[in-house]
């Protein structure tokens, strides 16, 4: 990979173990693919990662020899299941410095984890008993940005009109960074959850919380972080961020589909009502009532996703074994590389942060006139895979002013080389369209 110079006042990482990109590539067998008849350039990991062959073997391991159900059997497989199902928690509170494995709650993804804190906020909030922290009413307000995934905007949305709550945000600065002026104002004594993105998945900021945070403890409420596109990139540590609750997703860290995660403080989630009812979840039921199972069981209703959960683990072993400081290195150094060839292109407009500190390897353009859709369609064909569209933030869209981006993100197996071909690419497109 080409050496590529970081700017004054970022990080240098000069402690970190570099890692072979080539051999990391060795390990996804979809990286050796072609499309439309060229090498595969895969510019699309905020969407979603791709799978190493550990993760995959380990997928396939499981349904091959240790298929059963988990939690409901005292059989050999039932065994089995469950000491995988469970080694995975405790794989991924070890991965995000959990105090506690039984913090950790499985999800679908990172959208199902946050409706799970709105709801459990719905349901306590119907519950003249339920704790106060988690009741909400008319005059209560709740708090998110103008740069969120509409997984961290509507869910919101709905928790206030079933509550009588009023939702506000932080604005949007020009350059792509939260507008934290009105901070005192904003959460204020009426606040009682703010709930923002820790990476945004258009910008590619990485929000610096601390403040937001001091100010959420000084009135008393809660703190969620998104860290859909955190987790996968750096090191994330509970404790340090000082949030009540995180989410974040496997399928964007080299696992597969339909397994997320809910971290949360021990005693909010065992303060919060359930949200599914059904098998797993319970204590006790009669027909006149039941009681309900300490968490994480209490919000894992009906039986999970367990192979996922599984393969989850075997991603956090195979991130681990790179070193996340070492990934988050290798992605500064992409970026870094990347928002310099990008500003070369002519009538090239990037949204967000325009330097490599604070942002990660998330980067969203216009070119000129075209549309993203078209930019999109003639990349493609020469094998480079990028997003295009609105990216479920549509806000930020409207924000600046435009009804979609260009979006190329990049993760522990880009190349450099990968970003030239973006940049040929769009001068491909810009011949078609001059």
């Amino acid at each position: 990979m080409t050496t590529i110079a970081i700017p004054p006042g970022m990080p240098q990482y000069d402690d970190v173990p570099r890692y072979d990109v080539a051999a990391v590539r060795a390990d996804f067998p979809i990286l050796d693919r072609e499309v439309n008849g060229h090498p595969l350039v895969y510019l699309d990991s905020a969407n979603t990662s791709h799978k190493p062959r550990q993760v995959l073997d380990v997928l396939a391991e499981h349904y091959a020899r240790h298929n059963a159900n988990v939690s409901r059997s005292v059989h050999t497989l039932g065994t089995e299941a469950t000491e995988a199902y469970e080694g995975a928690r405790a794989k991924v509170a070890a991965f995000v410095n959990a105090p506690s494995v039984d913090e950790v709650v499985f999800t679908k993804n990172s959208t199902e984890a946050i409706n799970i804190v709105a709801y459990a906020f719905s349901n306590a909030s119907l519950r003249a008993d339920a704790d106060p922290r988690l009741r909400l009413g008319p005059g209560d307000e709740i708090v998110i940005s103008e740069m969120e995934h509409h997984s961290n905007i509507v869910p919101w949305q709905l928790l206030a009109e079933r509550t009588g709550a009023t939702l506000r945000w932080f604005p949007v600065t020009d350059n792509g960074r939260l507008d934290e002026s009105g901070l005192t104002d904003l959460v204020n004594e009426r606040t009682k959850i703010v709930s923002l993105v820790h990476m945004s998945n258009i910008l590619g900021t990485v929000n610096a919380t601390s403040r937001i945070t001091a100010r959420v403890r000084e009135v008393e409420a809660l703190l969620l972080l998104d860290c859909s596109q955190s987790v996968p990139h750096m090191p994330i540590d509970v404790v340090d961020l000082d949030a009540d609750f995180i989410v974040f997703t496997g399928h964007k860290m080299c696992a597969p589909t339909g397994i997320g995660v809910l971290w949360g403080r021990t005693e909010l989630l065992a303060a919060m009502p359930p949200v599914f009812g059904g098998g797993s979840m319970i204590e006790t039921v009669t027909m006149g009532g039941s009681t309900y199972a300490a968490p994480p069981a209490r919000f894992e209703a009906g039986t999970p996703p367990i192979a996922e959960a599984v393969a989850l683990g075997a991603a956090v072993d195979y991130l681990t074994g790179i070193g996340m400081r070492s990934i988050q290195w290798h992605e500064k150094q992409l970026t870094a590389y990347a928002l310099d060839a990008l500003g070369g292109v002519p009538g090239l407009r990037i949204f967000g942060p325009e330097v490599p500190v604070g942002r990660g390897g998330t980067i969203s353009f216009a070119l000129g006139d075209v549309h993203p859709h078209d930019v999109g369609q003639v990349l493609d064909s020469l094998g480079v895979q990028v997003r295009v569209g609105h990216h479920c933030a549509r806000p930020v869209c409207t924000r600046f002013g435009v009804p979609a981006t260009t979006r190329a993100s990049f993760y522990l197996y880009t190349t450099t080389e990968e970003i030239d071909a973006l940049v040929a690419g769009l001068e491909q497109v810009r011949k078609v369209f001059a």
